[in-house]
């Protein structure tokens, strides 16, 4: 029943490599002296496989129904013998940052992975997971468990360094289009994306911090103290993902007030054109206003020039004006 959903491998003492463990038989393969088994799903919305291996490891129908239902937050919770740590991995496609959860569920000799599928399919690279775990069985020759668990973290963990950074060059962009000369008008929609996107990242490594540390204060009895050196690690890289989302929050919030202090400072520029234009055209207007006025007596009705130099203050005032306000860099 779990063959073509669930695949599993096996670690044993003194052996290279990995093997195949037929699904049916996981029970058999577990051997916490000598081995470690490692499950991995890929299609945990098949209630009937995880049932059935639920029933192989002695798993709760609790730890069942959270992974079949994919909306915790990071954390480690502690089920008598065995622990579940469900974590959020982020990935960057199409300009936008996807996370999904990923719950690992751990016991003595075995460690199940379920990673749930998202719409872009993509997932945590199992091959690379596999290869830093081995490579610290042969450095520090032993089938250490919790140097499974420290190479999960370790993808994990250098994923979000991959969407940081791609959120810095997007932020970038962002800082070039705020500053362009001339400026966009508003505020660019990417704005907005690389927000959400910052609060995506940092929803999923925030919380992580507390579970590397609990990892370390050895709440998980059957991870070493050599693995917990590596987990010291991740815990200072995990630090360092947050220290670089906020840094990066706080640049966006900059820039966000300084594209609000270039749209005020075009405001103010265009205001002041009005306001000149209003003042030079406001004293021929007068002028016009004055002689338009119906009364018999009015000086200079009746002469012969009066029209011409009617016309020509007009022009001096506006002139001299214009002048002003041009000196003043207002036009």
């Amino acid at each position: 029943m779990l063959r073509g959903v669930i695949r599993a491998w096996r670690y044993v003492d003194g052996r290279d490599g990995r093997e195949e463990v037929d699904c049916p038989h996981i029970r058999e393969a577990v051997d916490p002296e000598n081995a470690v088994v490692w499950i991995d799903a890929t299609s945990p919305e098949d209630e009937a496989a995880l049932r059935s291996l639920k029933a192989e490891l002695g798993l709760s129908a609790t730890v069942v129904d959270a992974i079949l239902n994919p909306r915790e937050r990071t954390k480690l919770m502690r089920y008598g013998d065995y622990f579940h740590v469900a974590v959020h991995d982020c990935a960057c496609v199409s300009d936008s940052v996807d996370s999904r959860e990923i719950d690992i569920v751990t016991g003595p000799g075995w460690l199940v992975t379920v990673r749930h599928p998202s719409d872009n399919g993509s997932q945590v690279d199992l091959d690379e997971v596999a290869r830093r775990f081995e490579m610290q069985r042969t450095e520090h020759h032993a089938n250490e468990q919790g140097f499974l668990l420290w190479a999960l973290f370790d993808v994990i963990v250098d994923r979000y360094f991959e969407v940081v950074d791609t959120i810095d060059e997007r932020l970038d962009e962002i800082e070039e289009a705020v500053f362009r000369v001339p400026p966009p008008p508003g505020i660019p929609q990417s704005t907005f994306e690389v927000r959400r996107d910052l609060t995506t990242i940092r929803r999923a490594a925030a919380p992580m911090r507390e579970v590397v540390n609990a990892i370390i204060r050895k709440e998980i009895d059957f991870v070493d103290e050599q693995a917990i050196v590596h987990f010291h690690d991740i815990y200072d890289r995990v630090l360092r993902v947050g220290d670089l989302v906020e840094a990066q929050r706080d640049l966006l919030t900059g820039l966000l007030e300084a594209n609000l202090a270039v749209t005020s400072n075009q405001l103010n520029q265009v205001m002041k054109k009005m306001t000149s234009w209003g003042a030079i055209l406001i004293v021929a207007t007068l002028i016009a206003g004055i002689y338009g006025m119906n009364f018999r007596h009015m000086p200079e009705l009746h002469w012969q020039y009066g029209y011409a130099m009617a016309l020509g203050l007009m022009g001096i005032s506006t002139f001299v004006l214009w002048r002003y306000f041009k000196r003043k860099n207002w036009l």
